[in-house]
């Protein structure tokens, strides 16, 4: 294991980030973790096309006061890429090896942020076990239908009616490194604020033989999950659990048509759009890691061993 402190702009004290693997089914599933063991845990769930990597600010920004945990998928970031035919990459079976993760990292229970695809993995996990839910953290992740009547998601609903090559056609520029660098920049107030990193680190992940596959299979999967959008809201509907929405709404994949339902369906709801895209942390990290602070400590309870001043800070 190789610990080493992130500095996170602006901050005055860095925090101490540990980089870990476990096994998982074979798997070798690398994670971030930091903060005190006996805080209340967040559990970090990162979206296409990169890693934990996006919660690289955002870990130290919280850790004083919070456990927070952040894995990488099979197939993305450090955790091992087993080919197509070694692993069925679906979201069922990344919620499965998530859930085992969850297990043998020994989070009994946890807040969740979910972006991206880490909401199809992280309502799978909800919807098994709620007890374990405390809260949600909610950034340009979609359970909605709303959320994905646009333009972007048309050659993929067809993808997911027909696996084909000539529908697969369309979808491999998505995978390219103009697309990642679209994703990171698109919507941006400052395109100059957004790290040119990002895309760097990402990119060769993706440009990594039999990759591809891996996209395209987790591309038609992702059909799998528009069926399930009724448990997952009969989920909020019936649980109620606190959430909070930091999206940024100038998204063209995850558009804020995706973020307005949740007031149907949650009582407990802090609504927040933020004007950037779909990486949010990118350009509003620091306003995020406040509002998420705030909204813990209101509705997570701090670790027993929290001091005085925590206490009434709350």
């Amino acid at each position: 294991m190789n610990t080493q402190s992130e500095r996170q702009a602006g901050s005055v004290t860095a925090a101490r980030v540990a980089y870990r693997t476990v096994k998982i089914d074979g798997l070798d599933i690398f994670y971030r973790e930091a903060g005190p063991k006996d805080a209340p845990v967040v559990l970090l769930l990162h979206g296409f096309p990169t890693s934990s990597h996006m919660f690289r600010n955002l870990i130290p920004a919280l850790a004083d006061e919070f456990h927070l945990v952040a894995p990488d998928y099979p197939g993305y970031g450090n955790s091992s890429m087993p080919t197509v035919d070694e692993f069925a990459y679906t979201f069922d079976n990344l919620a499965d090896v998530i859930g085992k993760f969850t297990e043998k990292a020994g989070l009994k229970k946890y807040t969740l942020y979910v972006m991206d695809y880490g909401a199809p993995v992280g309502y799978r996990l909800a919807t098994s076990h709620p007890d374990r839910v405390q809260a949600l953290v909610v950034q340009n992740g979609n359970a909605y239908d709303e959320g994905l009547d646009n333009d972007f998601w048309k050659p993929i609903k067809a993808y997911w009616q027909e696996k084909t090559a000539e529908r697969e056609t369309p979808l491999r520029p998505l995978f390219t490194r103009d697309a990642t660098i679209w994703q990171y920049t698109n919507g941006v107030r400052d395109k100059e604020a957004i790290s040119p990193d990002t895309w760097n680190i990402d990119q060769p992940l993706l440009d990594r033989p039999g990759n591809v596959e891996i996209q395209l299979a987790l591309f038609h999967s992702y059909g799998s999950n528009p069926p399930l959008y009724p448990k997952w809201q009969a989920y909020f509907r019936n649980y109620q659990p606190p959430t909070l929405i930091v999206w940024g709404k100038n998204d063209k994949i995850f558009p804020p048509a995706g973020a307005e339902p949740h007031k149907r369906d949650l009582k407990a709801l802090e609504f927040h759009l933020f004007d950037t895209g779909h990486f949010a942390l990118e350009e509003d990290g620091d306003k995020i890691a406040d509002l998420m602070r705030n909204f813990l400590r209101e509705n997570v309870k701090l670790r027993p061993s929290a001091t005085k001043q925590e206490r009434e800070a709350a």
